[in-house]
Parts: C-alpha cells; sequence; structure tokens
C-alpha cells in the first residue's frame, strides 16, 4: 500500500495473489531504469507514467482506494485506512502486507497495527512490512494508482480498471 495527501488522503492497496508474485516484480523491475533505485510515480514524466501504467495495467493486480479526503489531518485520516485496510485483510485471508516507509508514520502505524490485528484475531497471523520502494518494486503499483486517482481526468482514466472498490473510510 501505498497513500498520497496531494488532495486528501487516498490509500491505495493492492491486491496480488501469491502465485503472480514473482512475474509481477519482474515487469516492475523492467520498468525501473539502470542507475534508478526504484519509480517514484510522481517524479516521472508524463509519457513514462503512461508507459509504466500501460504495463501496471496487464497485470492481475486489484486495487482498493481508501478514501479519507473527508479527514482535516494526516494522522487519524491515514489511521482510519488502515483500520479499512486490516479489516479487508482479515476478510480476505491476506498473508502479508506490505506498506511503503513513511518513518514519521512508523511508531504510531506499530501501535495501530498490532492493535488492529489483535482486534481480528490476525496478531502473530498476517505479517505486516514498512518497506522502502526500492526493497519492493511492486510498492510501485500502489504509488501510481494513488497519484493517478489523485489527480483526476486522463490519469484516473487510466488505471480506473484496476480499482476494484473506493472505499469512504
Amino acid at each position: 500500500m501505498d497513500e498520497t495527501k496531494e488532495r486528501g488522503s487516498l490509500l491505495a492497496a493492492a491486491t496480488l495473489d501469491d502465485s503472480h508474485l514473482t512475474a509481477a516484480r519482474a515487469t516492475v523491475g523492467r520498468l525501473v531504469f539502470r542507475g534508478q533505485r526504484s519509480i517514484h510515480f510522481c517524479k516521472e514524466r508524463d509519457e513514462r507514467r503512461r508507459q509504466i501504467l500501460r504495463a501496471f495495467r496487464d497485470l492481475p493486480v486489484e486495487i482498493v482506494i481508501y478514501d479519507a479526503t473527508a479527514y482535516r489531518n494526516d494522522k487519524p485520516a491515514r489511521d482510519a485506512c488502515l483500520r479499512g485496510l486490516v479489516a479487508d485483510a482479515a476478510k480476505m485471508a491476506a498473508e502479508r502486507l506490505v506498506l511503503d516507509l513513511d518513518t514519521s508514520c512508523l511508531g504510531s502505524d506499530r501501535s495501530l497495527l498490532g492493535y488492529e490485528l489483535g482486534s481480528v484475531g490476525l496478531a502473530g497471523r498476517l505479517r505486516y512490512d514498512h518497506l522502502n520502494a526500492h526493497a519492493d518494486h511492486l510498492l510501485a503499483i500502489p504509488d501510481a494508482v494513488a497519484w493517478s486517482w489523485a489527480k483526476g481526468g486522463q490519469w484516473r482514466a487510466m488505471v480506473r480498471r484496476m480499482v476494484v472498490e473506493v472505499r469512504k473510510v
């Protein structure tokens, strides 16, 4: 999962079946330029963004957008998104959550995730990791979708078929 705060808080969570992880990582890895550690969508040129999104749309990935734009402050917005994410992970029997690392939120995230995982009976069973985008190239997918969804217009249209649900939290 990754988020954007450009026009209010949106969190994009990408789900991928284990059987597709290796191929998806290879696809995203091929999009990373030599000398580039990872794809950071907001820093790419528009034509490159289109190339990346075309490749992502061919992956068997489903995105849920957690829309916390009703919140005025970042922390309660992020907390609401994470609560929704954990509840959904419990319903789908997810095995792992990978969150884009934001060091300013790390302690708060760990506390909230520990509590929420306990409340849905997943403490010790659902693993979660906070990683930099270069540590797991698949983080480029929710990064790109969150950015595109927040931008709207042609960018939202390019990712719309990947987004299976938009949930107000």
